[in-house]
């Protein structure tokens, strides 16, 4: 393997180990921070500086990941034929999707009734590459306009409403479900647009031809970075188009920044993507040659990214309800039938950021050793289709 074809490899997984290590510590305030069951850490009028930077840096994650999975299918369909690689995308997606509604629901929610499904990021990785095991057939280039249309003119979907509707939900509006045949639903990822941010990383993949040359890429990787950033500052200034919610002056500096800065999540904004896929290609750029101890370190968990999401999601609720039990004496309180949610039951729960920093680089320093060794395993057990599902 070329020096080139190594430092590609790494820095990819350097991203995904990044992000979602990120991604722990939004998880680990969900529930530990006294916030987090009451309200809003971007809320201007709640919440304050160290809170918002610690969620808005998670909003890195599932972009990132999202276009990180797209390209990654794309490095697999070189060793496979396009319909071989269709087929993996659509078993890979259906898997993530059971996944979702049945393992990580139960991790987030430790409810046997499974009053609540909360659809969220790994469904819609599940749903995009089953939409990506179709789009793949489609000419690169017609492939790459699809993804941008979708990703730049979506927001003009905002204003689309069909009350009531479900698969209106599923697609482009987040919204709650109370009673469907006795079980709550919320939709927090619709499809659109998440199927091309994974459609866009696809594409991208090109750049990372052999053939390519990497000076070349980086160039192309910072001047784009810069540019989503760019973009992301007018498109916010003009506030007219490419965000759920226009930004407001508060008559404070601070509370019109967090304004500025409160991007839609649900589903992506124009805005939001820009401001987070921006960073992640000037990252793409600028790391191919990083070397060292810590690059090591997050590599680790960007080899095995799935197998890390699930496990922390059980290891960080498991903490939580060893916390409830020391708070109120009742670990009971933290089987959440709902969430999110205002939650009565912990009223007067929950830590301030420092031990929520504790907490979440607690949870990191347990899993590493676990995750090294399933990286190892995987290494010496290539062969083991199964092992590609996690």
């Amino acid at each position: 393997m070329s020096a080139v074809t190594r430092s590609r490899v790494e820095s990819l997984d350097l991203l995904k180990g990044l992000v979602i290590v990120i991604m722990a510590l939004d998880h680990t305030r969900d529930y530990f921070h006294f916030s987090a069951f009451f309200f809003d850490p971007t809320d201007p009028l709640q919440t304050n500086v160290p809170l918002f930077l610690t969620r808005f840096i998670t909003n890195f994650c599932a972009p990132s990941f999202s276009f990180l999975a797209g390209l990654s299918a794309f490095m697999v369909g070189k060793r496979k034929t396009l319909n071989e690689l269709s087929r993996f995308l659509l078993k890979r997606g259906l898997w993530l999707v059971f996944v979702e509604l049945i393992i990580i629901t139960f991790a987030w929610h430790f409810d046997l009734t499974f009053h609540q499904f909360t659809i969220q990021v790994i469904w819609v990785l599940g749903l995009s590459m089953i939409i990506l095991a179709a789009l793949i057939h489609l000419p690169p280039r017609l492939l790459f306009i699809l993804s941008i249309v979708t990703i730049f003119g979506h927001n003009l979907l905002d204003g689309v409403h069909f009350e009531g509707s479900m698969l209106w939900s599923f697609i482009h509006e987040r919204k709650p479900y109370q009673n469907i045949f006795g079980h709550a639903i919320i939709i927090g990822y619709p499809i659109i647009p998440w199927f091309a941010v994974m459609a866009l990383g696809y594409s991208f993949g090109t750049f990372y031809d052999k053939s390519y040359d990497p000076e070349r890429r980086k160039k192309l990787f910072n001047i784009l970075g810069i540019a989503a950033l760019l973009l992301f500052l007018l498109l916010r200034y003009i506030n007219v188009y490419g965000n759920l919610m226009p930004w407001k002056n508060y008559g404070t500096l601070t509370q019109t920044i967090f304004s500025f800065f409160s991007v839609t999540k649900y589903p992506p904004s124009l805005s939001y993507l820009l401001v987070t896929l921006g960073p992640a290609l000037l990252f793409l750029a600028n790391s191919e040659k990083w070397k060292g101890k810590i690059v090591n370190f997050f590599t680790v968990f960007g080899r095995v990214p799935f197998f890390f999401y699930i496990l922390h999601i059980y290891l960080i609720h498991f903490l939580a309800l060893i916390a409830v039990q020391f708070t109120f004496g009742s670990w009971q309180k933290m089987i959440l039938p709902l969430m999110p949610a205002k939650v009565t039951a912990l009223k007067g729960y929950g830590f301030n950021l420092i031990i929520v920093y504790l907490v979440w680089i607690a949870v990191i320093a347990l899993l590493y050793p676990i995750c090294k060794k399933f990286e190892h395993y995987k290494l010496q057990n290539k062969n083991k289709w199964w092992l590609s599902y996690l």
